[in-house]
């Protein structure tokens, strides 16, 4: 909605500077898990950017309290095109809201165990034919089996960096590993070549 209300909506993108955007790397966090039934208000907001990304960050809201905040990395998948050419960015952006927070590549473990082969199908792909960013929020949690948490713990924060497309029809090995207090999964095809990167914080419920 506010990539259309920018009017750098994909179509609009490919008309006018033959780029469309692709997801890079993505982070939350949140104070408190959010609930079946919650009414979640996003604000959100660009920073601007500078060659050929952007970042979009977020604020969560639930009944106008602060519950959370994300922060998201874009890339023009075009290697021509930079940020400066697009003018629907000029003088847009958050100013006063922006975040500071930047999003570096995830640094894995030295020591990461094999947890699952998972299969990429039809359904996993969005309208690029390629998985689709939130399934492999779906595949970290499984890798991790996030139903043995209990009741006593949820994700207070997660990053997630997109190295390369995966495909239906292809089978992704899931690697985890614990260090420094947060979980780490990793995904790779059968030949080694890295698909994503994660990390997830996991943190106590208060009374």
């Amino acid at each position: 909605q506010a990539a259309c209300a920018l009017h750098v909506s994909r179509d609009e993108m490919l008309e006018r500077y033959n780029s469309f955007w692709m997801l890079a790397r993505l982070w939350y966090r949140l104070d408190v898990p959010l609930s079946w039934g919650d009414t979640v208000h996003i604000r959100t907001w660009h920073r601007g950017g500078r060659g050929a990304s952007t970042y979009r960050d977020f604020d969560l809201f639930v009944n106008g309290q602060p519950v959370g905040e994300a922060v998201s990395t874009w890339v023009l998948a075009d290697a021509a095109a930079r940020m400066g050419r697009i003018t629907e960015f000029q003088g847009t952006d958050g100013g006063p809201l922006c975040k500071e927070r930047t999003l570096s590549r995830v640094r894995l473990p030295e020591t990461m165990e094999h947890a699952d082969s998972r299969a990429m199908h039809y359904s996993d792909t969005d309208v690029n034919g390629h998985v689709n960013n939130v399934r492999y929020v779906d595949f970290l949690c499984d890798a991790l089996h996030m139903e043995r948490l209990g009741p006593s713990r949820f994700v207070s924060s997660l990053q997630v960096g997109y190295l390369a497309e995966c495909m239906a029809g292809e089978t992704i090995e899931l690697y985890t590993g614990q260090a420094g207090g947060l979980w780490y999964v990793h995904g790779a095809d059968q030949a080694g070549k890295s698909r994503f990167d994660s990390a997830v914080e996991l943190a106590e419920l208060t009374p």
